[in-house]
């Protein structure tokens, strides 16, 4: 198993660096105005590109070679049919990424499109969400089930896409969540979903060297939507498989990614804008306005050192879902109560720092 993950590891960096070397050019196209834009210089942001290559060399490694050398029940056809349901969203977002002309509206579609292309290559229904009575309908209407993990895989790709926006933020909570998923498939004895979701932990570990600290590329649109679409998969065929597993396992561990994009919808529509319209006053961005004090930011090295110091701050936030839900990953209320518990602790975060009544302890 480390194996597969050292290969998708390599494999991701040195494809990595190709797009960096590959894009340079390209990056001086990026709107050097736009609005959720927080670091200097030309920096290519097709870093999704890079990791695809690593994860579906680790992929195809386990399919091709899984019985043999990494005791991993993983065909080459189910490897083929996971790489291909990624396909729709990742490379809308790599396109949005080079041309920026894709409307949110059609990256939606596409990553529903990988969703569905899930749901029927790899038999995928969320067919449990630890409530009964929706429960008992769920298992009555298998496309009410069907149609719920399609909004479930869809709308995630988009949660991690804004919760990136600092070197090393969405990657690195992206490794918590992955290797919390591995440890609970390892502990049912499913080896073959932790090598799916570790080839992802190695390709993104690829990229991570790349990105943090020093900022040489950002994973794009088309990163964001690879590490949404795997860790929905994952979660889902996790809960399916396994009735030991607690529908509200994977939910804890991405209550900060869904926290964010759940409440940026409504401030959003409070203010009269669009769900779909960019803007800087998410979390990560008020803690770098706010928290992460320094010295003026004309620079370019102190503005990568705030940029860097941003990302430790939302790691520790992200963690404090992943050590609960590993501890309580069977107990639905328990699991339950720590997503709310994690919900008001984002909002009262959020206001206080907008308020700048920024707590105490956070400036140390």
């Amino acid at each position: 198993m480390i194996a597969l993950v050292f290969i998708s590891f390599v494999v991701s960096v040195l494809a990595v660096y190709l797009c960096i070397v590959l894009a340079d050019r390209h990056a001086q196209r990026y709107d050097a105005q736009a609005v959720q834009r927080f670091h200097a210089g030309h920096v290519p942001r097709v870093g999704g590109a890079g990791m695809f290559v690593g994860l579906a060399v680790g992929w195809l490694c386990a399919g091709f070679f899984g019985f043999q050398i990494f005791n991993i029940a993983l065909t080459p056809l189910t490897a083929a049919a996971a790489l291909v349901c990624l396909v729709p969203a990742v490379f809308g977002g790599v396109a949005e990424d080079i041309t920026q002309r894709l409307s949110p509206r059609y990256r939606l579609i596409l990553t529903a499109a990988s969703a569905l292309l899930a749901c029927v290559l790899l038999d995928l229904s969320l067919t449990r969400l630890g409530i009964p009575v929706l429960d008992h309908w769920l298992a009555r209407l298998p496309l009410m089930a069907v149609l719920l993990s399609v909004f479930a895989m869809g709308g995630l790709p988009h949660a991690f896409n804004l919760i990136d926006g600092y070197n090393g933020l969405a990657a690195a909570v992206t490794l918590f969540i992955c290797m919390a998923l591995a440890h609970v498939c390892l502990q049912l004895g499913d080896r073959q979903l932790a090598a799916l979701v570790l080839c992802l932990a190695g390709a993104t570990a690829g990229f991570l060297f790349w990105n943090y600290p020093r900022g040489l590329i950002f994973a794009g649109d088309g990163g964001a939507y690879l590490w949404g679409v795997v860790i929905a998969i994952v979660s889902i065929k996790l809960v399916q498989r396994h009735e030991q597993v607690s529908p509200w396992f994977p939910m804890l561990l991405l209550m900060y990614p869904v926290s964010e994009t759940v409440f940026s919808i409504y401030r959003k529509l409070a203010r009269g804008q669009s769900p779909g319209s960019p803007d800087a006053l998410h979390l990560h961005q008020l803690i770098y306005r706010r928290v992460v004090r320094g010295t003026a930011v004309d620079d370019t090295r102190t503005m990568l050192m705030r940029n860097n110091r941003t990302s430790p701050y939302l790691w520790g936030l992200a963690l404090l879902t992943v050590f609960p839900a590993l501890l309580f990953w069977r107990n639905t209320p328990v699991l339950a109560g720590f997503c709310a518990a994690f919900a008001c602790t984002y909002v009262f975060l959020y206001v206080a720092i907008a308020r700048f009544k920024v707590p105490h302890w956070l400036r140390k």
